[in-house]
């Protein structure tokens, strides 16, 4: 079923200029280096030309090149925060995200039947990933009765100010909400930047302005549906659960992940450093 007209407003209310350009002048031609995070000393390293399927943004400390899925911590500095790898910067277009497949995992363009994913509108949150963890397929939840969706698990920075892509954020987790995405569960954390303005107000999910929290979740009901895909549906009633569950979330799948990355479960064509 195809859906058009109204809904759809939400994926275009801004401009409809990409993350990447592909005018020359804003192509990567050369191997740059750039902070990921000051506070960890992480860098970053871009090879290959934006908006090519050959761009990668690959992650270093000191002169090793790292996974920024298995080899930057699951949690922060500060009590109670986790890390979060920002693969989308907030008001772009371009579907990035690390590569779990390749050999240290970079950043690259999602690709869909042999083009570059972009989503039809620009997302309004700092989108990215919670390293070390993984939502195993293997294992189906007891409640929602379908299984994870092989990747890391997804965080929604709402934070006031744009991330730029592989910056290594420490964030606050403020809930969580169960997505099913074509039978498959893909958590969203929606979490905020403890250097955020915000992050003295925001401590849970009622802190979030529900003019906020519905518009997370009806982005991601929609976004597919321009290539006639339906719509995404969602666990608890489409419930938003609290920081605690969402911390409990994430502590669940990074037990998935260090089962996954000792080797206890079969890693198939996911690249774990170990295998």
């Amino acid at each position: 079923m195809k859906f058009t007209s109204a809904p759809l407003a939400i994926l275009a209310l801004a401009s409809t200029t990409t993350a990447w350009s592909t005018s020359s002048s804003a192509a990567v031609r050369s191997v740059r280096t750039v902070p990921a995070t000051i506070l960890h000393g992480y860098s970053t390293e871009t090879a290959g030309e934006s908006a090519t399927e050959s761009f990668r943004l690959s992650f270093t400390e000191g002169d090793s090149t790292i996974s920024p899925w298995h080899d930057i911590p699951l949690k922060g500095d500060t009590e109670g925060t986790y890390n979060a790898v920002i693969e989308i910067p907030k008001m772009t277009k371009a579907k990035m995200e690390v590569a779990t497949k390749e050999p240290n995992n970079p950043i690259a363009q999602d690709m869909k039947k042999g083009k570059l994913r972009d989503y039809h509108g620009p997302i309004f949150w700092n989108y990215g990933c919670i390293p070390q963890t993984w939502e195993n397929p293997n294992e189906e939840h007891p409640e929602l009765k379908c299984f994870g969706d092989d990747d890391p698990i997804d965080v929604v920075e709402i934070g006031s100010k744009a991330i730029a892509m592989g910056t290594v954020a420490e964030v606050k987790p403020l809930g969580v909400i169960a997505m099913i995405d074509d039978g498959e569960l893909d958590w969203k954390v929606i979490a905020i930047a403890t250097d955020d303005e915000l992050a003295k107000e925001y401590n849970d999910i009622d802190d979030v302005p529900d003019a906020v929290k519905d518009g997370i979740r009806e982005w991601f009901r929609w976004y597919k549906t321009p290539d006639d895909k339906p719509l995404n549906g969602f666990g608890f009633d489409e419930k938003w659960l609290d920081a605690k569950s969402a911390g409990e979330v994430i502590e669940e799948t990074h037990d998935a992940w260090k089962k996954l990355r000792s080797g206890e479960i079969e890693a198939g064509k996911l690249w774990t450093g170990s295998n």
